[in-house]
């Protein structure tokens, strides 16, 4: 059975919480939310950008509700999360800051959050991109299954990244597990300390063949580039970080094929524009305004991809793209 989906596309930086007027006689719809990470109002084209053009983000803006006069509970990434997720000012929890990728869940497991309050009307739930908002107790085995996690505050499946794409550990984590982590290849994380014999930016800088080092980017480095922290082994298990997008497309149109003939709660946080901004060849010196320009081009992109596999697996009211563009997008919200 076809069913309504309702979106919410936010621009981290420029948090706000709308609501959908759904008719009773419809059936529960289908809530996909999509967060780029550091992007501002400002650089799509919807909101006036005329260097970049983000024609997906447009689609939902110009069909849905845009919102000039938006107010943020923070300006940066774990705190917009905690408040998203929980509902609560992220300066109430003390431990609300900026977290390295060690870092122990946030979010108590016996709070309410917005994953469980889907689950509790019988939604399936997914968070797949972007996490930071902590995993474990604190300073995890990564070689065994790390919990408390996204599982025991709200979502079925999880298919995301601990932390950020400049902090270790640079791969992706499954319900709780790394992935594709081959035995024998165990990883290792450390903020404090770098391992022994490992090399960093600054003992070896010949080995940032893609980004020199900034702003504390000067420890292990990880597919040519310096990253947030020291991390040792696990190279079995590390990302290409031009493949980021392409990967976690993948697993959030899986999750939307596997859950089309139910109700669905998809949480996805994109990872762009965020640093270290090294987007798919596709896209490279695509924007003109370099790679920060790149990486939001290809936000756009990804959003145009989730978009048309809704549409491919028949949970939009319309199968036409042009009846998307003109009739559905009058049920969109973009916040």
């Amino acid at each position: 059975m076809k069913k309504k989906l309702v979106f919410y596309f936010l621009l981290m930086g420029t948090l706000a919480i709308g609501c959908s007027p759904v008719k009773k006689q419809l059936p529960k719809p289908n809530v996909l939310l999509i967060i780029a990470d550091d992007l501002g109002y400002g650089d799509v084209s919807a909101y006036g950008n005329s260097k970049i053009n983000t024609p997906n983000i447009d689609i939902l803006s110009n069909g849905g509700v845009t919102f000039t006069d938006g107010h943020a509970t923070s300006a940066t990434c774990t705190p917009s999360r905690y408040a998203l997720f929980t509902g609560q000012y992220p300066w109430k929890n003390k431990n609300a800051k900026i977290l390295p990728g060690d870092a122990p869940l946030l979010i108590d497991v016996n709070q309410f959050t917005m994953g469980k309050m889907f689950q509790s009307k019988g939604y399936k739930t997914a968070a797949i991109g972007k996490w930071h908002l902590g995993m474990g107790t604190g300073n995890p085995d990564w070689n065994k299954t790390v919990t408390p996690g996204a599982k025991e505050i709200g979502f079925d499946y999880s298919y995301i990244i601990a932390a950020t794409c400049d902090r270790v550990p640079t791969a992706f984590i499954e319900n709780g597990n790394v992935a594709n982590l081959a035995k024998g290849d165990s990883m290792f994380v450390d903020y404090q300390h770098p391992f022994p014999g490992e090399p960093t930016a600054i003992t070896n800088p010949e080995l940032m063949t893609k980004l020199t080092w900034t702003h504390g980017h000067n420890n292990t480095v990880i597919n040519g580039i310096p990253r947030i922290g020291y991390m040792k082994g696990g190279r079995s298990a590390c990302w290409i970080d031009e493949n980021i997008a392409d990967t976690l497309l993948f697993h959030a149109e899986k999750f939307v094929t596997e859950n089309k003939d139910q109700q669905f709660f998809l949480y996805y946080g994109l990872h762009e524009p965020h640093v270290p901004r090294i987007p798919n060849h596709r896209f490279t010196g695509k924007s003109g305004m370099g790679l920060r320009g790149d990486a939001i081009m290809e936000a756009d992109w990804c959003v145009g991809e989730i978009l048309a596999h809704l549409e491919k697996e028949g949970v939009l009211n319309n199968n036409t793209s042009v009846n998307f563009k003109r009739q559905f997008c009058r049920n969109l919200i973009v916040l």
